[in-house]
């Protein structure tokens, strides 16, 4: 049996090792604080920072949202054929006019941008599902080709804060510029200017609940280590991704394939979305209105078990890319052009 002085001996030194052991879990835990907050996360190889990048579900809750009819151009053609007792030409318009399509934004009138953002966002939130924009008012739209326009270049930043202050709150998807990024390769008076006023607006954009995602070309224009270069210089860490194909024909496995190297050699795991809105018969040979074109699949979002968030209708079908080919002025409904990519849609 112990003594008593044995007894209390070995409990003083019991409470002495807990007590030690105390301070040290103290200190670890401070340590271990400490360095969360200094050190942030998550970072790219060399030092970037990168955006904690959504879950598809997360990027597009609720799902698409549909255009409300005054925003719909095709439903607008729709309810004018069946007024004017064209049912069988308003039936397949209205292929197109049921789908969630992407809103463009190409007004320099901040009232009337504001105006129509509020129209879709009201719309979007008696759907409980997401919309998506566009934005297309950047300087030198189009370098002076088919879609040419734009702001002038000190109205940019300030049209793309007051966009932001209207869809704040609303978690919508915004596509930045397309084109606006890969038309550097052939219109090299953008090089300068271009990717530092995105960077900007990827800036005004970040911060307000709203998933971004920049302009990644397509297949076949730029490449890959250029445009990765690139979509890094214009603020791509502090987005969701980029896009691919918005207005071309290219079919999604290409893309796909596309814009997964693309992503490779970003690095740090960017998401993308892939317009579908006309690529159901694949690349046609060339980018505007060509011959045979087709709807593609339906625009959804992805179950989220790759970088793919989303298969998208970002370009209207329908709408002319530019008096090429046959067709009227850019971002004019052609209706033959509309009813022959319902004939020749994929059946999926």
């Amino acid at each position: 049996m112990p003594s008593l002085e044995g007894t209390r001996a070995h409990r003083s030194t019991g409470r002495r090792q807990w007590l030690w052991l105390g301070v040290a879990a103290v200190v670890l835990a401070a340590l271990l604080t400490a360095f969360v907050l200094v050190v942030p996360r998550p970072s790219g190889g060399d030092g970037r920072q990168v955006a904690e990048r959504r879950s598809a579900a997360e990027a597009f809750p609720g799902g698409l949202a549909t255009q409300p009819a005054d925003e719909n151009q095709p439903r607008r053609r729709e309810t004018q054929a069946r007024a004017d007792g064209q049912d069988g030409t308003a039936a397949k318009i209205a292929v197109i006019a049921d789908q969630p399509i992407a809103t463009w934004l190409t007004d320099t009138s901040v009232s009337e941008t504001r105006e129509t953002i509020r129209d879709v966002v009201r719309s979007a939130e008696r759907q409980h599902r997401t919309p998506v924009f566009v934005l297309y008012n950047v300087p030198d739209r189009d370098c002076g080709s088919y879609s040419k326009g734009g702001t002038a270049a000190d109205a940019y930043l300030p049209w793309v804060r007051s966009a932001v202050r209207a869809m704040q709150g609303s978690k919508a998807v915004v596509l930045v510029e397309p084109d606006a990024i890969a038309q550097i390769q052939v219109c090299k008076r953008l090089a300068a200017d271009r990717l530092p006023l995105l960077r900007k607006a990827v800036g005004a954009l970040t911060g307000h609940g709203l998933t971004v995602y920049l302009d990644g070309g397509n297949e076949n224009r730029v490449p890959v280590a250029t445009m990765a270069k690139w979509l890094r210089e214009a603020g791509v860490d502090r987005t969701q991704g980029f896009f691919t194909n918005v207005s071309n024909f290219y079919r999604v496995d290409q893309e796909r394939a596309y814009a997964d190297r693309l992503a490779d050699t970003i690095g740090d795991d960017p998401h993308f979305v892939i317009d579908v809105s006309r690529n159901g018969t694949g690349w046609r040979g060339t980018w505007c209105n060509p011959d045979g074109a087709g709807l593609g699949q339906a625009p959804h979002v992805t179950r989220g078990t790759t970088r793919l968030d989303a298969l998208l209708w970002v370009k209207t079908p329908g709408l002319s890319d530019g008096t090429c080919n046959g067709g009227p002025a850019a971002g004019q409904w052609w209706e033959s052009y509309a009813l022959g990519l319902v004939e020749n849609r994929a059946r999926d």
